[in-house]
């Protein structure tokens, strides 16, 4: 059986964030992730994990300005040194907050820059953040994201339906990239929304790269919702997963249509639902 994480920047936004993880263990999860750790002091995080039993399981390196457009920065020429130092912060926080995966974002290929020289800087910058995060016992992970849609309008901060103009945006590439990388320290992270609005194909995706995968994120298509609304029949994937040995972490990273924990009906033969 799947094991769920609570994406906190998607769920549970009807309370302020810090009250969110009483939500999501509230509601039986006994995982959380989210994208953005760095707004808060790492020992109020932690504070938070342990007051109600949770385990957190992914975030973000730093993106750079996210109001500016900036959606990680590891493939953006001229930004080495600024990549490099912000790994640091990914220590700190993972550390911290005893979480071991961290989603180095590759960040957006603008007109006029040469995409070869984006590919080069994303595999030199993967390259030295798989190295100098493996002592620290922090594995990086890297994600195709469609480059079709953006953020929401009038949502949490945070929330998309996709990253205009991000550079990775197909599994295929992704393989590229880890193959050219060679780091042992370096896996795949496959959100399934994302692999359904630009690839389809999501069972032979997933036995195909399985052997690569270190994380999951659901999400129903279209719209981003709750994952038992729309093209993609979850329940297959998640039987799939159990058929391949997937012991990793499946993400909830999707948009509730209403309350939280209305929607977290189709959860409940996975053993999530409210506990008292």
């Amino acid at each position: 059986m799947p094991k769920f994480a609570a994406n906190l920047h998607y769920l549970f936004s009807e309370v302020p964030f810090l009250e969110r993880f009483e939500a999501a263990a509230r509601a039986g999860f006994r995982a959380v992730e989210f994208q953005v750790p760095y707004e808060y002091p790492p020992a109020e995080l932690r504070r938070r994990l342990d007051a109600h039993g949770l385990e957190m399981v992914l975030f973000d390196a730093p993106m750079g300005d996210w109001n500016a457009g900036d959606r990680g920065m590891a493939c953006v020429p001229g930004r080495e040194a600024e990549f490099r130092a912000s790994l640091d912060r990914v220590i700190e926080y993972g550390t911290a907050l005893g979480c071991d995966t961290v989603h180095v974002m590759a960040g957006v290929a603008g007109p006029g820059m040469d995409y070869a020289d984006c590919e080069r800087t994303y595999v030199q910058n993967l390259r030295h953040a798989a190295g100098f995060l493996e002592p620290h016992g922090i594995r990086v992970v890297i994600e195709p994201i469609n480059k079709k849609m953006g953020i929401v309008a009038n949502g949490p901060s945070y929330t998309t339906q996709g990253m205009h103009g991000y550079f990775l945006n197909h599994t295929v590439h992704a393989r590229k990239i880890l193959e050219t990388v060679a780091h042992p320290n370096l896996s795949l992270h496959l959100d399934c929304y994302h692999m359904q609005v630009l690839e389809g194909h999501l069972a032979d995706t997933l036995r195909e790269h399985i052997h690569l995968v270190r994380h999951i994120q659901i999400a129903g298509v279209p719209g981003r919702h709750e994952p038992d609304v729309g093209e993609i029949h979850y329940p297959f994937l998640f039987d799939l997963l159990d058929e391949l040995g997937y012991q990793g972490w499946v993400g909830c990273e999707y948009r509730p249509r209403g309350d939280t924990l209305t929607g977290l009906d189709w959860a409940k033969p996975y053993g999530i639902q409210a506990v008292a």
